[in-house]
């Protein structure tokens, strides 16, 4: 297979599964079985250009939050999204200090790929008929702080995946969960992805092809926008059993898989 077109798969990939609740992380762990093994910057950037592809989808919310800071909703909201973030930061800063590195095994993948999707089902069932909220309690900044935290430990949580599962288990609505755990999710990530950034150039410096590098980039922006623009439209009408279903097949699939090949 031509690098070019390695790239541009990863990059699909990568934009698909970045923002909706199934595991970017798995899902490019699963493709690196068949497609050549890209490096940890490869990967953190064409995250980071997925992450920032989706600004322009939040522009309302950000306007109002940033250009009317004095209203007390948009204060409130800001401050909790920098709250939540703060608790995954300092985690994520504990975890870097104790060179906690994410295992690369299928197998766990597939085991959280399983229990989400299972949880998905269970947690939908739960809460049919409940009335949800639609503000944003302290409790659930706190949970979506350490549900990134676990997404970062273990692979094939999802982040999205695992912070709107707290939230909707603690009785918010899909729509609010969704933006809020996205929301979250942007200053996170693009932290994250800044840090190892500037790790991987300073200590051991360039080695990527920069141009395949892009390709992918620009490819994984693209996919992303679409995708998480039509998510947000997904949520009002919709449940989250479909994304739940899918996390379970993929989940039987690997495991079967290193069945055979053990």
């Amino acid at each position: 297979m031509t690098p070019w077109l390695v790239v541009v798969l990863l990059g699909i990939i990568e934009g698909i599964t970045e923002f909706i609740p199934v595991s970017s992380t798995g899902h490019l762990l699963l493709a690196e079985q068949w497609l050549p093994r890209q490096s940890d910057l490869f990967n953190v950037v064409i995250q980071s250009g997925a992450v920032l592809a989706v600004l322009p989808l939040f522009s309302d919310r950000l306007r109002r939050v940033f250009f009317n800071l004095r209203e007390p909703a948009n204060s409130d909201f800001l401050l909790k999204v920098l709250v939540a973030f703060a608790i995954t930061g300092a985690g994520g800063l504990f975890l870097e200090k104790k060179h906690f590195k994410l295992p690369e095994e299928l197998m766990p993948v597939a085991a959280a790929l399983l229990i989400g999707g299972v949880l998905f089902v269970f947690v939908e069932r739960w809460i049919a008929g409940k009335r949800l909220r639609e503000d944003i309690s302290w409790v659930i900044v706190i949970a979506v702080g350490f549900g990134q935290l676990i997404a970062a430990v273990f692979p094939g949580a999802s982040r999205s995946g695992t912070t709107i599962l707290l939230a909707l288990l603690l009785g918010l609505s899909r729509p609010a969960a969704t933006e809020f755990s996205f929301l979250v999710g942007i200053p996170t990530m693009l932290a994250a992805g800044g840090l190892k950034i500037f790790k991987e150039l300073h200590h051991n410096g360039s080695h990527e092809n920069w141009s395949l590098l892009m390709l992918s980039t620009v490819v994984s922006a693209l996919v992303s926008f679409l995708v998480v623009k039509w998510m947000l439209r997904y949520v009002q009408n919709h449940t989250f059993n479909s994304f739940g279903f899918y996390r379970m097949g993929v989940g039987v699939a690997i495991f079967g898989y290193l069945f055979v090949h053990r």
